[in-house]
């Protein structure tokens, strides 16, 4: 997994975020990038935090949903892993290596400007909203990595309609590997994505001129 095509999502791991999380995934690979996410490893012998600056240091994109900050219904008290997983991924690019000083951030939220309510200290950042919708999510993703990675990538129109057909197909791949959709962990999803995506190649990328 190379350092310029891997891209670090940061987001809600509950299951009413789940189809907006399998949707970033399948975007980032349809778009020729490689998902990395701290749901990526269960390894005991090492804190979960750890993982996630492992993986932010492997990681010269990073996709940062800060959506789910309201407060927990169990507790009644915000939740501040996606922030905080922002705040590092800033740090990183800030104060780290020259090597890491390229790294790139997409922030989304479900609405426009409701950041400045909670984590007003990165307004001027292009924050990007998906109204809780995959294919905006999706249409966001790919515009984002296509224009940062200096990459034309199709639309996200049409990679929002081939994940419509690879969701429509899932069950079936699902069955033909002895697995359940709902159950897939995060490694299992990413490599029936990236089987599809091969059998059902995007299209060429090409390189935008400098």
């Amino acid at each position: 997994m190379a350092y310029p095509d891997n891209v670090f999502i940061n987001c809600p791991f509950d299951a009413d975020y789940d189809p907006l999380r399998r949707a970033i995934v399948f975007a980032v690979l349809d778009c020729g990038f490689t998902p990395r996410c701290a749901l990526e490893a269960t390894n005991g012998h090492h804190y979960r935090f750890e993982n996630i600056k492992k993986i932010i240091k492997e990681s010269k994109f990073g996709i940062h949903d800060i959506s789910r900050t309201e407060l927990d219904a169990v507790n009644s008290l915000p939740r501040f892993n996606m922030p905080l997983e922002l705040g590092v991924f800033i740090g990183a690019a800030s104060f780290g290596s020259r090597h890491h000083k390229d790294k790139n951030i997409l922030i989304l939220d479900k609405e426009p400007h409701r950041y400045q309510k909670f984590i007003s200290d990165i307004s001027g950042q292009d924050i990007q909203s998906h109204g809780n919708c995959e294919r905006s999510v999706i249409d966001r993703v790919r515009t984002w990595l296509s224009t940062e990675a200096r990459k034309v990538i199709p639309g996200g129109t049409h990679i929002a309609d081939r994940y419509d057909q690879f969701k429509d197909e899932l069950p079936a791949l699902c069955d033909s590997l002895k697995l359940e959709a709902p159950k897939l962990t995060f490694a299992e999803h990413a490599t029936i994505v990236a089987a599809w995506a091969a059998k059902e190649p995007l299209g060429a990328s090409t390189a935008m001129a400098n």
